[in-house]
């Protein structure tokens, strides 16, 4: 005779009682309806459900699926936490604990990221993944690629950036997000950035994501930037809503890595913080005479644990320059670049014949977008609306010495908006 479990007494299961047991032989905690364990978030639910189907099987024939559902929603308000702590001074590896301070610990606790990766202090140098990278890209962008893979290992959006690798394509970038792959394992997503404005439910698929990556980027302008601008420096939690649930508030700590052949573009915004939430990073041409492995990936694969050092070193130095990422002189003119061919309005304040930026001049708003116009209609560019020109001016008025006013005066009195600090040279009727 099978001897039953103490929560079964042959009719019906004590959901007590499993749980109890289920969660002595299976250490959560459940917080926001997500399981955690000291291996980080339980990404596979449906684990969960075989191992409660293999422990009722003996005892039921019938209506398995609804009980094992059941329990594991009980298993949920058994394991209720009201919060898991994001722990930014310690990245939880295979074998421990590793505190910012240099000091390790081989205790494993509770914990919302566990990486893949163990630490190993002694590891031999990556040597395969340098010589990847002295290939893919210029050395002076080396040490910010490096800065924002550490950047990654930790839950902070302290250092406000997202980065781009642009190419033209048979380069080799993709095989980054496979190395990050075997240092963050379930902690990266993968997916389009575009997706993030497109989709309401799409920021809380990114919950408790390190990193989410988007390994060909759409060159299609956003319609929105809203969200994006917000996780990338979000400190706050946010309104986060998932199918056929109430939204709730969420803490995002994503950081966004786009791999593609141009930019991240916006339709519409064309302000500053836009851009400055973004590095650009270019890569090499590639070498015609280059012979591609293909098992790179694989090779490198194999260094995760000096890679992760090298990582490692990349946090230690962007935490001591105060989160403020190195960008080589070729990454801020990619960035320029960005700015300029997002918005014409860039070049159009740099162009001659046009306008000239003088104290004591003035124009109206009016007449400043004729003159744009015409410099675009010259140009074959399009322009943008009367509106978005205006919030450029304004945005960038100290860089420009502008001042803004609406007390301009046309002849026959008329008083309009316009701008002191500003000459339009061209008249057009």
């Amino acid at each position: 005779m099978v001897e039953l479990p103490e929560w079964y007494d042959g009719k019906t299961v004590n959901e007590v009682k499993f749980c109890e047991e289920f969660l002595r032989e299976h250490p959560m905690k459940s917080v926001n309806g997500t399981f955690f364990t000291v291996e980080g978030r339980v990404t596979d639910e449906d684990a969960l459900r075989r191992e409660i189907y293999e422990m009722l099987k003996p005892h039921f024939s019938t209506g398995l699926g609804k009980r094992v559902n059941n329990l594991l929603e009980a298993l949920r308000l058994e394991a209720y936490a009201p919060d898991l702590p994001i722990q930014r001074d310690r990245i939880h590896v295979a074998n421990g604990t590793l505190f910012l301070d240099g000091t390790f610990s081989s205790e494993r606790e509770f914990c919302r990221n566990r990486l893949p990766v163990a630490y190993k202090p002694d590891s031999p140098a990556p040597d395969t993944w340098l010589h990847f990278l002295g290939e893919l890209l210029y050395p002076e962008d080396i040490p910010t690629l490096q800065e924002f893979m550490g950047y990654c290992l930790l839950p902070t959006t302290k250092g406000q950036k997202m980065l781009m690798l642009i190419g033209r394509g048979g380069e080799g970038k993709s095989r980054i997000g496979v190395v990050l792959r075997s240092l963050l394992g379930s902690n990266m997503a993968t997916g389009s950035i575009a997706k993030i404005e497109a989709s309401r439910f799409a920021r809380a698929d990114l919950e408790h994501e390190l990193v989410m990556l988007d390994d060909d980027m759409k060159l299609e302008a956003l319609p929105q930037t809203n969200h994006i601008k917000a996780i990338v420096t979000a400190e706050l939690p946010m309104d986060l809503e998932r199918k056929g649930q109430q939204s709730y508030q969420g803490d995002l700590y994503v950081r966004f890595l786009g791999f593609g052949n141009g930019s991240l573009k916006a339709l519409y915004d064309r302000s500053e913080g836009f851009f400055r939430r973004q590095i650009i990073l270019t890569t090499k041409p590639k070498d015609i005479n280059r012979e591609d492995d293909p098992f790179i990936a694989e090779k490198m694969c194999a260094e995760a644990e000096g890679i992760f050092l090298w990582c490692l070193d990349g946090l230690q130095r962007l935490i001591a320059n105060n989160y403020h990422f190195t960008v080589s002189e070729r990454a801020r003119e990619n960035m320029a670049e960005a700015v300029s061919e997002g918005n014409n309005a860039v070049d159009f304040m740099r162009s001659e014949g046009y306008i000239r930026l003088k104290a004591d001049a003035e124009a109206s708003s009016r007449e400043i977008y004729a003159v744009y116009k015409l410099w675009c209609d010259d140009n074959a560019l399009h322009a943008l609306s009367a509106r978005s020109l205006a919030a450029f001016l304004n945005e960038n008025r100290r860089e420009y010495n502008l001042e803004p006013t609406n007390n301009l005066y046309l002849p026959g009195g008329r008083r309009v908006r316009g701008y002191f600090g500003i000459e339009v040279l061209q008249r057009v009727s």
